[in-house]
């Protein structure tokens, strides 16, 4: 009696468990009830420990915030990270300028250089990107056949730029190591990229930084030409 008093209860627990959450293999991107172990423990946690787990680059919040939380975020935190980098390079070119004429004609010029620089970042990021997707297409044609695989990835590359935002706060509080908390914010980027593209194709910890080192390749590139046509970077 006290066997089927346990059975019963453990089989309510089990009918709680949200159905897209049932159970699943580890790094499975598709439910599965084989190894009897739940799909996403981030599922019960408060939003500021996952995200807390997301800036500590945990593969498992990733999953989560990826497959099981529904973020329409993509588009608006791309524009606003490219705004915060163009702000930054926009005041380093300013900073570099001895010019400090009131005229309308010298205001309109530095704002053109604002946007000028909005754009570059723009193309620098989408480069970035194209690299990315042409190294993970060549490597592993497998994982990118259909169009909703090619967007899922975009999605990912574009969430795990929140880093960016970082970089307001590094001008604000500007101090002598302000270079090396912008390169070491480039370098969490870069981390949170590898994470995001590993956790949405269920790769190795090699392939997405093979993918990376493409997509910077592309994305110098893009620099080069930029500086070649006397453009200010």
């Amino acid at each position: 009696m006290l066997n089927s008093y346990k059975k019963s209860k453990r089989k309510s627990k089990e009918s709680h468990i949200p159905s897209n959450l049932e159970y699943c293999l580890p790094f499975s991107r598709q439910p599965q009830k084989s190894c009897q172990k739940p799909v996403d423990k981030y599922i019960e946690y408060d939003p500021v420990i996952i995200l807390i787990n997301a800036v500590l680059c945990k593969a498992q919040a990733y999953r989560h915030i990826l497959f099981n939380t529904k973020i329409n975020i993509h588009g608006k935190l791309c524009i606003f990270c490219l705004l915060c980098e163009a702000y930054i390079r926009w005041l380093q070119l300013q900073d570099s300028s001895q010019n400090t004429d009131p005229d309308d004609l010298i205001r309109y010029a530095k704002e053109w250089d604002f946007y000028r620089m909005f754009g570059i970042a723009s193309l620098e990021q989408t480069s970035f990107f194209i690299g990315i997707f042409i190294t993970l297409w060549w490597v592993t044609p497998e994982m990118l056949k259909r169009k909703s695989d090619f967007i899922l990835l975009l999605k990912a590359l574009l969430l795990s730029t929140y880093g960016k935002l970082l970089l307001i706060p590094a001008v604000i509080w500007e101090h002598d190591y302000t270079p090396l908390c912008l390169a070491f914010i480039k370098v969490f980027v870069l981390i949170s990229n590898s994470q995001a593209i590993r956790v949405t194709l269920n790769l190795n910890r090699i392939l997405p930084w093979f993918a990376i080192f493409f997509g910077l390749i592309l994305e110098n590139g893009v620099v080069c030409l930029f500086q070649k046509m006397g453009w200010d970077v």
